[in-house]
């Protein structure tokens, strides 16, 4: 039996919390007008943000919590690494148009594997780079409405999995190219912070 899949389109609000005696804080918004998309069944998002959503219908409500185990994990203090300033040189010069505090910069490792990471520090010698995930050790609470629910088409799909094959923004995220908070590693085209999920899962 073939997979189906689904074409999914939310309209979101996402709450945080920094620490367990703190308010709820409104941290990324996506609006009917510019819904965050994905297409189910390809791995684009997080596990249990598509299993929440996949059996709701077209105008249906959802307020749902995903746990920071079940997202992206507990803030990870091994994950925080000083690279010398030599690293980040253009022309002779230290690329500060790029490297500054809260900046998010595309990394690569020597695998030649592709990732995030978050400038916290610069030093007189070193950049002190964050590579863990912008909501690493955060519950995930949304709020939304379904937009859309509908099988995908085959040229959709094709171009998700382009897209997740290291295209770069699958287009239709929140807004311009991402912010959701759907995506299982937070790479590509993260929008705001880093989103929490853009539709680009590299």
């Amino acid at each position: 039996m073939a997979i189906k899949n689904n074409y999914i389109a939310v309209a979101y609000q996402l709450y945080v919390k920094e620490s367990e005696n703190e308010k709820e804080e409104l941290v990324e918004e996506c609006s009917s007008e510019h819904p965050f998309m994905f297409i189910s069944k390809l791995r684009a998002v997080l596990e249990p943000f598509e299993e929440a959503l996949e059996p709701l219908k077209e105008g249906d409500k959802f307020d749902f919590v995903i746990p920071c185990e079940k997202a992206y994990g507990e803030f990870d203090e091994q994950l925080m690494f000083d690279v010398p300033k030599a690293n980040f040189m253009r022309n002779g010069k230290f690329d500060s148009t790029h490297i500054y505090e809260g900046n998010i910069i595309p990394l690569q490792g020597e695998d030649g594997s592709r990732f995030n990471g978050v400038v916290i520090e610069v030093k007189d010698d070193a950049v002190t780079i964050d590579l863990n995930h912008p909501r690493a050790g955060q519950d995930l609470h949304f709020i939304g409405t379904i937009v859309t629910h509908r099988e995908a088409t085959n040229e959709e799909v094709t171009q998700m999995i382009n897209a997740l094959s290291g295209g770069g923004c699958c287009g239709g995220g929140c807004g311009d190219c991402g912010g959701g908070c759907g995506s299982g590693e937070g790479g590509g085209c993260c929008g705001e912070e880093g989103g929490c999920g853009s539709c680009c899962n590299s």
